[in-house]
């Protein structure tokens, strides 16, 4: 047996629905076997189309989210969370707010109080300034980076 008569038994065990094939021929044995991929080929894609899609429809979702978010950006300064939580303005429901528009903080300055997992965590600013702009109302969830208030 030569090569191209192998090459043309491959071929034809290919084509067809044959998963295993042997040919024992003066003293040489030759095995051909293939996994059932085929079926796998047709299935992958369905299975794989309607995610993708999904996925694209949810990227540019986020892009028209971020391309609002750059319109929208404050000018000044932002103090951002830290954390995904609850943004709170004061200490206790019955407390006034730590700041309020018009404000003069200083750096270190507590600012408000993001609660994640049961935990309050007091925000402080990073900077010496006024507060011009709360981005946030009480009780409202803050993800990360998600600028809470602008100072100039």
């Amino acid at each position: 047996m030569n090569i191209a008569e192998i090459k043309e038994l491959v071929k034809v065990i290919d084509d067809s629905n044959l998963t295993t094939f042997e040919l024992e021929q003066d003293g040489v044995k030759l095995v051909l076997k293939k996994e059932a991929v085929a079926a796998m080929k047709v299935a992958t894609p369905v299975t794989v189309a309607a995610p993708v899609v999904t996925a694209v429809k949810e990227e540019v979702k986020v892009e028209e989210n971020v391309k609002e978010a750059v319109k929208e950006a404050p000018a000044g300064k932002t103090i951002n969370s830290p954390m995904v939580g609850t943004f709170y303005a004061s200490s206790a429901p019955d407390k006034p707010a730590y700041v309020k528009v018009g404000d003069k903080v200083k750096k270190g300055q507590v600012v408000c109080i993001v609660e994640a997992m049961k935990l309050m965590n007091e925000i402080e600013s990073e900077v010496d300034g006024e507060i011009v702009e709360i981005l946030v109302n009480n009780e409202d969830m803050v993800e990360y980076g998600q600028p809470m208030f602008v100072i100039k």
